[in-house]
């Protein structure tokens, strides 16, 4: 079995792996690497139509309402925003999405305000609950 380069990726493997890939299999490209690695290092930095940079205020609102409809499927959500990638989402989500969301106080797995408080009668007494 070969020997197979694992960390980063150099400048020089990415040009090799971005003029191959338009021509050709990633194996053919005669970079040691397995097929996995090619995939990933493609789809979410080398591809041509990626938008990089930070992401819109209409993206975060998008993303936000993705999220409430379809959970932690980055992919699913990634496909209603053309340009990034699953990995980026999933990113931002956990280091900037999901902290703003508890910052305001709304859960971030079920996007339920966690300021309400919900009145329920129990026996002739209020019971004040938060949800």
């Amino acid at each position: 079995m070969e020997h197979l380069n694992k960390g980063a990726w150099t400048k020089e493997e990415d040009e090799i792996l971005t003029k191959h890939i338009t021509e050709h299999l990633p194996r053919a490209a005669g970079l040691l690497r397995c097929g996995k690695s090619f995939r990933l290092r493609w789809i979410n930095y080398l591809k041509p139509d990626i938008k990089r940079g930070s992401f819109t205020r209409e993206e975060t609102a998008a993303i936000i309402d993705l999220h409430r409809l379809l959970g932690n499927k980055w992919a699913l959500i990634a496909a209603q925003l053309p340009g990034k990638t699953d990995n980026d989402i999933k990113n931002y989500w956990n280091t900037h999405v999901r902290r703003m969301l508890i910052g305001r106080g709304i859960d971030p797995q079920t996007h339920i305000n966690l300021n309400l408080f919900l009145f329920v009668i129990h026996d002739e007494f209020i019971v004040n609950l938060a949800i």
